[in-house]
């Protein structure tokens, strides 16, 4: 589809930004330069109707000329047209023995060589016609120049009635030419494109196979990089706040003899100490928790149902540990999703499952609140979906109005 876009707006580029007869020549050296290209192929062909005994042989030889052919025909759309059409890539070198039968398992052989055995000789012919319709537009305009130096024994009117009917007809031809070469080289283009070049479907389906893998790397790195940070604020930022609020609690249970000033001080930095800790617990824990590593999802998310500020009913069944990234996302959804339900929901009780039903991981988790979560209103629910769906995964969410709220989610257990 690329090659077609490019080939709409080289043509619409040639037709409005160079002269008129650049672009009519253009596009004639082009169709005519088909032809000695083709002449393999012709001489096949023909040797094959000839002697169809050895049709065979000459297919063979087309065969193995098939890569020098398409080279030939790559250049020739990159030199008269500034086209380029894709190479195929594989992944040996041609004329080695796995190159010879990569290329004969393939696909995209077997295409060119429809191009070089169907299209090619097709297109030579449309050059040898583009040929001689020059040529007769030539002859048919100069025809009162040339007919006055042949010797003519009897003149009469009607031949000057002819004449200028042939006249007319060599400048039609004159007028008619260029735009019948500039449609034989938009076909040929057009069917190199979808021969010569790699299949699209085919392309989409690696580009897709190469991106999934690209982004499965990313998610991958993303989760090692929580885990390095949550490493080192857990064994470096943490114990340092730790060993000051022990030395503070010290200072504090041995200096009796402070003025109450001090001690007010003392005591004010042995607070700040101890809130600064769990704050940097709830975010080592936000980043990557110990226990999910560890321990796996179970644990994970009984210590969530355990720090939820409403009581929490849990429902695991994980025979078998999903992947790690798929961990991460599910124990995140489940935390996010509690986060929503105690400051939104206004509920009294909560339900999570967790179920591994084949490769699929089911997630669901319900409350009693109010209902009337919209998803479109900026709440945590975005960030929920934008988190399931990094892994394509799925979710759904069903809130009416005056609850019960569920959000069931789907993930991918290959992660």
């Amino acid at each position: 589809m690329a090659l077609h876009g490019a080939l709409l707006r080289t043509s619409h580029w040639i037709a409005h930004r160079t002269p008129w007869s650049a672009w009519a020549w253009r596009n004639t050296a082009f169709t005519v330069a088909a032809v000695p290209v083709a002449l393999p192929a012709l001489a096949a062909l023909t040797y094959g109707f000839v002697a169809p005994g050895r049709a065979v042989a000459a297919l063979l030889a087309v065969l193995l000329l098939g890569p020098l052919l398409t080279l030939l025909q790559r250049s020739r759309f990159r030199a008269l047209l500034e086209l380029d059409v894709p190479a195929v890539a594989y992944t040996h070198r041609p004329y080695g023995p796995r190159g010879l039968l990569e290329r004969a398992r393939s696909e995209a052989t077997w295409r060119s060589y429809g191009y070089h055995l169907l299209v090619s000789p097709l297109a030579a012919a449309g050059g040898a016609l583009v040929v001689l319709a020059w040529a007769g537009a030539a002859v048919c305009t100069t025809v009162y120049g040339w007919t006055a130096l042949v010797p003519v024994q009897d003149h009469t009117m009607g031949w000057t009635q002819e004449y200028d009917l042939l006249t007319g007809l060599g400048v039609l031809l004159l007028l008619g030419t260029p735009w019948l070469a500039a449609a034989l080289a938009r076909l040929d283009a057009f069917a190199a494109a979808t021969l010569l070049g790699p299949n699209r479907a085919k392309e989409l389906e690696r580009r897709v196979e190469d991106l999934a893998e690209s982004r499965a790397g990313v998610l991958d790195a993303a989760d090692l990089e929580r885990r390095r940070i949550e490493r080192d604020l857990h064994d470096g930022a943490q114990q340092r706040l730790v060993a000051l609020a022990m030395n503070l609690g010290i200072a504090r249970a041995t200096l009796t003899d402070l003025p109450p000033e001090a001690k007010a001080v003392i005591d004010e930095a042995h607070r700040e100490a101890k809130e600064a800790i769990e704050e940097l617990s709830s975010l080592v824990r936000g980043l990557h928790p110990a226990v999910l590593e560890d321990r796996g999802l179970d644990a994970a998310l009984s210590g969530i149902a355990a720090r939820a500020p409403l009581p929490v009913e849990l429902d695991v069944d994980l025979p078998e540990r999903p992947g790690p990234t798929v961990e991460a996302v599910a124990y995140f959804v489940v935390s996010e999703a509690l986060a929503n339900v105690s400051k939104h929901a206004r509920a009294s009780r909560c339900r999570v499952e967790a179920r591994r039903d084949g490769n699929l991981l089911r997630l669901t988790v319900t409350d009693d609140g109010v209902g009337g979560a919209d998803p479109a209103a900026g709440t945590g629910l975005t960030g929920l979906r934008k988190r399931v769906g990094s892994v394509d995964g799925t979710i759904k969410i069903h809130s009416p109005l005056g609850g019960p709220t569920v959000v069931s989610v789907e993930l991918p257990c290959g992660l």
